[in-house]
């Protein structure tokens, strides 16, 4: 597997070794140890799927109480996936990732603890798959507004398809101090 860092330290891309001929290909999607060795700990405890259309936009959440990271793979079709870091303090507060996940690349995304997380859909349909770090939490997720003028995020998709509660998000700046701490 190679890992590919971004310009945000933590937020990594993660390309499994396939091995494919005749009948299909064989990959291992995750290795505890060797993606310890590159910096993601774990331990996962609980995997999520979402199977979306077209124009779908979801995010960006993230949670407070209980931070999730998140290994996000497509297992159909295509998303621009994006992590935005969130945490009060760090060098980096307000940056962004985005990149673009398919079945067909096989690329993972590492998205760590204190990251707001989003994607949109760019095929048809597509199906993400993400294992996560902590249990999901209702009461101490938060979302931040996927057209937050200060993120500036360039989405691929202008008027995307929005959960009514996705469609209600703050903005960053709204969020103050509601937002998670920047620890070294």
């Amino acid at each position: 597997m190679r890992v590919v860092p971004t310009e945000i330290p933590g937020v990594l891309i993660i390309e499994p070794e396939v091995f494919a001929d005749g009948r299909g290909f064989f990959m291992e999607t995750y290795h505890a140890a060797r993606y310890r060795e590159h910096g993601i700990e774990g331990p996962f405890v609980q995997d999520n799927h979402s199977r979306s259309v077209a124009g779908t936009l979801r995010g960006l959440h993230l949670q407070v109480r209980r931070p999730q990271g998140k290994l996000v793979r497509v297992i159909e079709g295509e998303v621009y996936d994006v992590c935005v870091d969130v945490r009060r303090g760090s060098p980096t507060f307000g940056r962004w990732v985005g990149v673009t996940l398919t079945a067909e690349n096989v690329r993972q995304c590492y998205v760590p603890p204190g990251f707001a997380h989003g994607f949109c859909v760019l095929t048809p349909v597509a199906q993400v798959e993400y294992k996560c770090t902590d249990l999901y939490d209702p009461g101490g997720e938060l979302g931040v507004a996927w057209n937050d003028p200060a993120l500036a995020i360039s989405w691929p998709v202008s008027d995307p398809v929005l959960s009514a509660r996705d469609r209600a998000h703050p903005t960053l700046a709204e969020l103050g101090d509601k937002l998670p701490e920047w620890h070294r």
